[in-house]
């Protein structure tokens, strides 16, 4: 009985951490490097964190240490700092677009109300911190999870709302 709550805390806690201060943050990744010196191995981690306000606002943070929880401390603090908006269409996005960066490549599609969130690993980390409910992904290329959850915040970024693409138009068409 004593296993199965301590599991289940475990399991609670490096899925998503929510604060008092109403982020979602995961971990999407941890890295261990090794260092030969003569009395052995020295190992230092890097921690890959997600963080989003559930509500349109995301950012990514890469932590290193030699302790795993300051790692992730780390991490988590780098992800506040860079958050960025994002623009939504409700729970969805308003229209499909790809990512790309290094060897990752990410295609978002927006889906139906209902639908949830199709994705895996980094992808998913990203799309339920930014506040997406319903969406449709294709992972493509790499699959290193930095290249995957920096793909997906290339493709977030090119979003548009209807109004800014009708904007743009509007301006094209004077120009002419």
């Amino acid at each position: 009985m004593a296993r199965n709550s301590r599991d289940n805390n475990r399991n609670n806690r490096n899925n998503s951490e929510e604060e008092d201060s109403g982020y979602i943050e995961k971990v999407v990744h941890i890295n261990r490097c090794a260092k030969v010196v003569k009395g052995g191995r020295r190992f230092s981690f890097a921690a890959l964190v997600v963080a989003g306000d559930g509500k349109g606002n995301v950012g990514v943070g890469y932590g290193k240490a030699k302790e795993v929880p300051e790692a992730i401390r780390k991490g988590t603090e780098r992800a506040h700092a860079s958050m960025e908006p994002i623009r939504l269409k409700g729970v969805t996005i308003p229209h499909e677009v790809r990512g790309i960066h290094d060897g990752g490549e990410v295609i978002l599609r927006p889906a139906s109300e209902g639908t949830g969130v199709i994705a895996g690993g980094g992808v998913r980390a990203v799309l339920e911190a930014v506040g997406i409910h319903d969406i449709l992904s294709k992972s493509l290329g790499s699959n290193n999870p930095a290249a995957m959850v920096w793909a997906t915040i290339d493709g977030l970024r090119q979003l548009r709302s209807a109004e800014q693409i009708s904007q743009v138009k509007a301006q094209e068409a004077a120009a002419v």
